[in-house]
């Protein structure tokens, strides 16, 4: 009985997520498709079907060119099907290519010439970074960047901060020569230098002093699943006197915005790195469950937050897409540079076996973030 009762709590939370999580999934695989759609149009790719969703359609139009535009009933995803596709994973139909007339065969994706297939399939994941970029822009710009003084207010005991010798009122003024002008800053760079010696100078009483504290990794749960980051043990000011917003103007919010991009993407590499030397653990990857309940949480502390996790989830989806995996993005580019590198593409029983293991690598994936979820739903 506790194991159905905590699976029928663990359902209605997620389904209490639902709402917000397709509104943020819609908006980042319309943008990634769009990507594709686009470049598509100006490489004169013929464009058979855009959908949001995947299955039967549910209502749809035709635009001017005769490509579909379709929403359909399972919203996990989408995709953009073009003249010479035999599924909505683009892999090539080479059977019904070859009975093409010659003027429908300038149009067919798969005959265009290799820069143009790799630029339409780079134009998804490119277009979800650009997203994440213009949403850090506009929130740079127009609603500014809260952030506190690198002062620390307290020291924890025990840890690595008191070990190192932190007092009360150091004012943090670089690491490893970086120059700190927020408490986020330094936050930031000790979160993902557990286990790292850092040289960190500090302003004591008006005396610059050098510290190297090493950041312990420690795991932490919360709402949005296990994290493991590393922690000095100090906690900031919260003095309203060392709290401050600053608002930039668009060039410079657009400079910021793609350094955070860029740090984003960075730091999901780290991760990987890490995870593939067995020191990350693998329940820290979640999948749909997971992300419908950060989607529902940001969601319901307004309006700002829902955004800004959008912007982190659409960089996600567009490295995710990059992945030299058969059937994602990647994996056609992969594809893409044997073929730069043989200069003619593989043959068609080599494809079709790389998209079959690629589909069984992503269902596997799947199943395993599926699992994660439920697990982590049901521990808390």
């Amino acid at each position: 009985m506790d194991l159905i009762s905590t699976l029928t709590g663990f359902g209605s939370g997620v389904l209490f997520y639902v709402p917000p999580f397709l509104l943020l999934l819609t908006i980042i695989v319309f943008v990634h498709e769009l990507g594709h759609f686009l470049v598509a149009r100006w490489c004169n790719v013929t464009v058979r079907v855009f959908s949001i969703g995947f299955g039967p359609e549910i209502f749809g139009f035709y635009d001017r060119k005769g490509t579909r535009w379709r929403f359909s009933w399972i919203p996990l995803g989408g995709y953009v099907k073009f003249l010479g596709d035999e599924s909505v994973a683009s892999t090539p139909d080479h059977e019904g290519m070859r009975e093409l007339s010659e003027e429908e065969r300038k149009g067919a994706f798969h005959l265009k010439p290799l820069g143009q297939r790799a630029a339409v399939v780079a134009a998804g994941p490119i277009a979800n970074f650009l997203l994440a970029i213009a949403i850090f822009t506009c929130m740079f710009t127009f609603v500014g960047q809260h952030h506190t003084l690198p002062i620390v207010d307290k020291v924890q005991p025990d840890s690595a901060a008191s070990e190192a010798g932190f007092e009360k009122g150091d004012r943090i003024i670089s690491i490893d020569g970086e120059p700190i002008e927020t408490f986020s800053e330094m936050r930031r760079i000790v979160s993902i230098s557990g286990g790292q010696r850092l040289d960190m100078i500090v302003d004591r009483n008006g005396s610059k002093i050098t510290l190297t504290p090493t950041p312990r990794t420690e795991e932490t749960s919360g709402p949005f699943g296990k994290v493991r980051r590393g922690l000095l043990g100090i906690h900031g000011s919260d003095s309203p006197e060392d709290y401050f917003v600053t608002k930039h103007d668009p060039l410079t919010s657009a400079w910021l915005g793609t350094k955070e991009t860029y740090f984003v993407i960075a730091r999901t590499m780290v991760f990987l790195y890490k995870f593939a030397q067995g020191q990350e653990s693998a329940d820290q990857l979640g999948g749909p469950a997971r992300i419908a309940a950060v989607a529902g949480q940001a969601a319901s502390l307004g309006v700002i937050q829902f955004v800004n996790i959008t912007a982190v989830l659409s960089i996600s989806i567009g490295l995710i897409n990059l992945f030299p995996i058969p059937m994602l993005d990647g994996g056609h580019l992969l594809f893409y540079s044997i073929e730069a590198v043989r200069g003619r593409p593989l043959s068609e029983r080599s494809q079709e076996i790389g998209f079959r293991i690629g589909l069984a690598l992503v269902l596997m994936l799947m199943i395993f973030v599926t699992w994660n979820d439920v697990i982590h739903f049901t521990s808390l």
